[in-house]
């Protein structure tokens, strides 16, 4: 999930929320495709970037693992080059907004339009009969994500569009009925390239940690030797000739990898591979990856055995965020007809 909102028109910078589902199997999808954007868009936003661990436990977690894991994203903000004394760095469950706002937004949801979320319907059926509620209502969660900060525009993944559909509509509907001053309409923005690195065993399908084994999918976790079998085992395309085109999906993929790492676009990239073979492009993308990612996996290690650096950076970015978000649940209380507390 990822979310750019604007704050109110003003000298202010506008505000960017985003964040990744906290797991210690962060992939380069997931680098590429998103944290290394956040680190160029920090310096034109205010920006809140969370450890989603609310919308973890959706699936069942081992509480321990889950709390490495949520440490383990957080590490990998910062390494990447996410900077806490610009940016506001905190975990879902440390914000309750969250949570409040979600149970206002899941009165307002129909069981009908969540029933139709792709993601649920993928994820059920490989869940069998015992399905949590929480599978059926996260979207509810992410849409509340969104709403708090007052979405304008959402960078997301094509898998995740559906979702921003729901949050509008569900913005439309609470607008409707409580006031149009409640919530922004969201629009989603899709980023032109590397927005959805796909899997190296099945280029067709987005690179996630579970879609085709441990060979499909490169994590920042992974050694040089692990990245570099990786990516020479990477499925590419019938023919010889390196080019960018839907009908080779394989090598497609590899040339998005290497134009999101090095800036360079993608007809510069094939121009360069002219007369060479599957083989160069594969052993060269490994290359870049594991050089793009040396530093950031040295810095991972450094923060994750200083708990206490990462405690206080996440202590402060909540304090912020709680501060924008329960201005949003204290109005949205007031329309639906709560009574406001009366604090001394």
């Amino acid at each position: 999930m990822s979310t750019i909102v604007s704050g109110a028109a003003s000298t202010r910078k506008p505000v960017m929320l985003s964040g990744i589902k906290p797991t210690n199997r962060i992939t380069i999808g997931n680098y590429l495709g998103a944290v290394k954007n956040w680190v160029r868009l920090q310096q034109q936003y205010d920006c809140y970037f969370i450890a989603v661990d609310m919308h973890a436990i959706t699936v069942r977690q081992d509480p321990q693992e889950l709390r490495e894991s949520t440490w383990f994203a957080l590490a990998t903000y910062v390494a990447s080059g996410i900077d806490p004394r610009q940016a506001k760095l905190f975990v879902q469950s440390h914000v309750p907004q969250h949570a409040e706002l979600a149970w206002v937004l899941n009165c307002f949801s129909y069981m009908g339009e969540l029933g139709r979320m792709t993601q649920y319907k993928d994820k059920s059926a490989k869940e069998g009969a015992n399905i949590g509620a929480g599978l059926f209502t996260y979207p509810v969660l992410m849409a509340a994500d969104i709403l708090l900060y007052q979405a304008d525009l959402i960078p997301v993944g094509q898998d995740q569009k559906q979702h921003i559909e729901l949050t509008r509509d569900l913005a439309l509907r609470i607008n409707h009925l409580f006031g149009e001053d409640c919530f922004k309409i969201p629009e989603p923005y899709v980023p032109p390239v590397g927005a959805r690195i796909k899997d190296l065993q099945n280029p067709t399908q987005k690179m996630a940690k579970s879609e085709s084994g441990e060979m499909g999918a490169v994590f920042l976790s992974d050694t040089p030797k692990d990245i570099e079998k990786k990516f020479k085992r990477a499925v590419t395309d019938s023919g010889t000739e390196i080019t960018y085109s839907d009908d080779k999906p394989g090598v497609k993929n590899l040339l998005e990898i290497q134009a999101v790492i090095t800036g360079k676009s993608v007809d510069e990239l094939v121009t360069s591979y002219a007369g060479k073979m599957y083989g160069h492009l594969k052993v060269e993308t490994a290359e870049m990856v594991i050089e793009e990612l040396r530093p950031v996996q040295a810095r991972i290690t450094e923060l994750m055995s200083d708990r206490g650096e990462l405690g206080r950076m996440i202590a402060s970015g909540a304090d912020d965020a709680i501060a924008v978000a329960s201005a949003t649940v204290s109005k949205i209380y007031d329309r639906v007809g709560f009574i406001l507390p009366t604090r001394k």
